[in-house]
């Protein structure tokens, strides 16, 4: 009856010792800075970087936007990446249904979500005049 308990610890163990699989999915970091300016149709553009799995990977972001906004504003953003499996699931286009504004300076947020199923949760301060409410569509590509 001892022997049940060993062969399980011992199997526990054994299997515990292994590393996650590399498909398993891991969150990473994500700071950026990005400008946009619009009147109607709005366009930005920016960089950032990816932590991921110990690693470092900077990235170039494009925007557009299309509906009710006005102005022009700075943003650096902070947030976490969810749905990784690997780095090259990161880039790609991005949509959001987005509204907020600045004035001198605020807090913004967003969240976004990719074809790949990686979804960004940013927010950070932003500088400027604007005031958006618009469907908004990004471009991220991987240096």
């Amino acid at each position: 009856m001892m022997k049940r308990p060993a062969h399980l610890a011992a199997i526990f163990l054994f299997v515990a010792g292994f590393p996650a699989p590399a498909f398993a999915q891991v969150s990473g970091s994500v700071q950026l800075t990005f400008a946009k300016a619009g009147l109607v149709v709005g366009a930005g553009g920016g960089s950032g970087v990816l932590i991921y799995r110990g690693h470092r990977y900077p990235f170039r972001v494009t925007g557009l936007s299309l509906g009710i906004a006005a102005g022009a504003s700075v943003g650096r953003l902070e947030g976490r990446a969810t749905g990784l499996r690997d780095v090259s699931d990161f880039g790609g286009a991005y949509s959001a249904v987005a509204g907020g504004g600045a004035f001198v300076g605020g807090i913004g947020g967003v969240r976004l979500q990719n074809e790949k199923g990686v979804v960004l949760e940013l927010r950070g301060p932003r500088v400027g005049v604007e005031f958006a409410a618009n469907l908004s569509r990004f471009l991220i590509s991987l240096k």
